[in-house]
Order: C-alpha cells, then sequence, then structure tokens
C-alpha cells in the first residue's frame, strides 16, 4: 500500500472500525472515518500522532445525498471500508418490523448506497479502487436469534458479489471480511449482556479464543494491499473456524 493512499472507513467510532483505521494509518494512508457518533467522539478513539492524518465525519449513512456529497466533494478515494453496522437479539417470532427494517437499512442498504457512490467515484476518476464490507460468519449459517442480522449479511454477501461481476471491468474490486465472534463491537456486547448468547458463543470456537479487532483489521488491510490485487467477489471468511461446527466435549462424548 502506497503512503498517499486514502481510505474512507465506516463504523470508525467503533472497535473494529477503529481497528481498521488504525491499520491503514500505520501505514501511511490518510482516512476519513465515518460513523454516526460526533467528530469529537471519533478523534477521541486515536492517539494525537494520528489525529493529524484523520477526517472525522459525522453522517447517517442511510441518508443517501449525504453519502454522495461526502464522497464526491472530499480528495480522490483510493479505498472504501463499509464497516457499520447494527445488531440486536430476538427470537424469530418476537421480531418487531421496525427492528428488522433498521436492521436492513443500516447493514445493507446503507452499504448498497456506499458502495454504489463509492463506484460511481471510483470510475469517475478512472481509479482501480477497493471496496471491503464487513460481513460476518454467520452471513452463511443461521445462528439463533439473530435472524435480521444474519438476513442482512446475508445479502451484503451478494451484493459484493453482483457488484464485483459488474465493476470487474473498470478494475474495481470488490471483497467481504467475514469475521467470526469478535471480543469487541456488537458481539462483545452481546457477549456481556446477553448470557445465552455468550454461552452458545463459548462452544463455537475451534480455536478456542474469541477474535481481536485487529485480526479483523488486518483481513481488511490484506484486501486493500497489492497483495489483494487478484482477489475480487471473495468473502474472506476469516472466523476462528466457527464455521466448521464445532461441539462441546459432551456432545462429541455421546456420538
Amino acid at each position: 500500500m502506497v503512503q498517499s493512499q486514502h481510505v474512507l472507513v465506516t463504523g470508525a467510532g467503533g472497535d473494529i472500525g477503529t481497528a481498521i483505521v488504525e491499520e491503514f494509518l500505520n501505514d501511511g494512508a490518510t482516512v476519513t472515518a465515518v460513523d454516526i457518533k460526533s467528530e469529537g467522539e471519533i478523534l477521541s478513539r486515536y492517539s494525537k500522532a494520528h489525529q493529524s492524518k484523520i477526517r472525522p465525519v459525522c453522517l447517517d449513512l442511510c441518508d443517501r445525498d449525504a453519502v454522495n456529497d461526502l464522497i464526491h466533494s472530499g480528495a480522490p478515494l483510493d479505498a472504501v471500508v463499509g464497516n457499520a453496522g447494527v445488531g440486536g437479539t430476538s427470537p424469530f417470532v418476537d421480531i418487531d418490523v421496525a427492528f428488522w427494517q433498521r436492521t436492513l437499512d443500516v447493514n445493507l442498504t446503507a452499504n448498497f448506497n456506499l458502495g454504489q457512490v463509492a463506484a460511481k467515484h471510483f470510475i469517475k476518476n478512472k481509479t482501480a479502487g477497493r471496496i471491503v464490507f464487513t460481513g460476518s460468519w454467520v452471513g452463511s449459517v443461521p445462528w439463533p436469534e439473530i435472524t435480521a442480522y444474519t438476513v442482512s449479511k446475508a445479502g451484503l454477501e451478494m451484493l459484493a458479489k453482483q457488484m464485483a461481476r459488474e465493476l470487474a471491468v473498470h478494475g474495481v474490486r470488490v471483497n467481504v471480511v467475514a469475521p467470526g465472534i469478535v471480543r469487541a463491537g456488537l458481539a462483545g456486547e452481546l457477549l456481556k449482556t446477553d448470557p445465552v448468547y455468550a454461552k452458545r458463543a463459548g462452544r463455537v470456537v475451534p480455536l478456542g479464543e474469541f477474535q481481536t479487532p485487529k485480526q479483523v483489521a488486518d483481513v481488511v488491510k490484506f484486501l486493500c494491499s497489492p497483495a489483494g490485487e487478484y482477489i475480487t467477489g471473495t468473502v474472506l471468511l476469516a472466523d476462528g473456524g466457527c464455521s466448521l461446527f464445532q461441539f462441546d466435549s459432551a456432545l462429541d462424548a455421546n456420538k
């Protein structure tokens, strides 16, 4: 990655977003750090040494016009990372319609807005840009009581593949990073507040430990680096083996 690279990262006021921003900053990039939080809250997550390389932006990604204005009015971009998201638990039969719609709006439609505007930006500037979305291992694996979240992430995977298929002719690469259970952000909050979720989650990671935000950020940076030049339309599963369906020892012993 060249030092002049300009990267836009959404969800930059959260744990995973912060780690992603820091990885790019450590490589010499400048970053437009976007979040629904205030600009002061965004900047406060970063060291004084890094703050001069960050442009904090408070923005609702569901506001299509605001996303368009941000991307087309700023300095040319080389990569865009759609990392913002929301979650929550509810049995399927109890899902509130407003909660369902909000989850799809933020996790899927907002990334459609971001991805389409970014694609037009790259095409206009003749930039072989990179677009990376933060998905999840549950985008292809059902998990109890998070139906709205899993469906939104499944949709995000197909969105990225459709984009990759059509944008390849312009040199634009589009991929998804699918983390496992991260001890931070949305999953981290559930691990602390939802005993049922925490009990289930504690059984399914073959590597025996939850993921760190930096481990997610490392994969994002890889896809935006020269090493990821020949990768597009891929869901890069970085889940510690969660999708291998490990069961606890008692269940294994009773096979």
